[in-house]
């Protein structure tokens, strides 16, 4: 007897990134950082991927996140 597995589509990678917003703790895990207080401090110190607020949750877009990590990487490429 065969099974048809589903998917979620928002489990779908594009560009290596997720289809959805991603949550703080999707870029802990992303980047391996310590906790997630250091993307609220990249947001207080506006050094981080621009994020919004959806009630008093924070996202971000993964477009976004890949424009900040490309501009990083340019960043580094200059000095």
């Amino acid at each position: 007897m065969a099974t048809t597995e589903t998917t979620d589509p928002r489990a779908t990678l594009r560009g290596g990134l997720p289809d959805r917003y991603l949550t703080p703790e999707d870029l802990v895990t992303m980047f391996s950082l310590p906790s997630v207080e250091t993307v609220y401090q990249w947001r207080r110190k506006r050094i981080g991927p621009a994020g919004f607020r959806v009630g008093r949750y924070l996202r971000f877009d993964p477009a976004a996140v890949r424009a900040w990590v490309t501009q990083q990487g340019a960043l580094e490429d200059a000095a």
